[in-house]
């Protein structure tokens, strides 16, 4: 391989949807985990202490400190539901509206497709087709 394949690879790689959006996704995510430390910091665990706890969970079952691990799954939680409801609702909401307007409105459904085909026939003056055989047009 020469170098201009693999530089022409490596620029296919990289300009993908996915990587461009992993690599956001990542510093979102690191410059919002200091906004979910400090809420977490600031009103959570205030309010865990004024509730009769300490503003750390502290559990320790034998040699195991539990409370660390439910301190992180808090904070884990309160990551997710933050970032759930900033980012990915909204996101959803304007990905359905997108493909909304591409799809465009639905088809006709088949009767109305009929009518505007005898429509535009009567419109152009044909003559309704002969009726079976029999002389009878099947009307009552």
């Amino acid at each position: 391989m020469n170098v201009k394949e693999i530089v022409g690879e490596f620029k296919t790689f990289v300009t993908k949807g996915n990587v461009i959006d992993l690599a956001v996704g990542v510093l979102i995510g690191a410059a919002f985990g200091k906004v979910v430390t400090a809420f977490t910091e600031g009103i959570i665990k205030p309010i865990i202490a004024y509730a009769g706890g300490g503003k750390q969970v502290s559990l320790h079952l034998w040699i195991l400190d539990v409370g660390t691990v439910i301190d992180a799954v808090i904070a884990f939680l309160i990551t997710a539901a933050v970032l759930f409801f900033i980012f990915v609702k909204p996101m959803n909401k304007l990905k359905k509206l997108t493909e909304n307007e591409e799809a465009g409105a639905p088809p006709p459904p088949e009767d109305i497709l009929l009518l505007r085909e005898i429509r535009d026939l009567l419109k152009a003056g044909a003559k309704p087709a002969e009726p079976p055989s029999g002389g009878k047009s099947g009307l009552v």
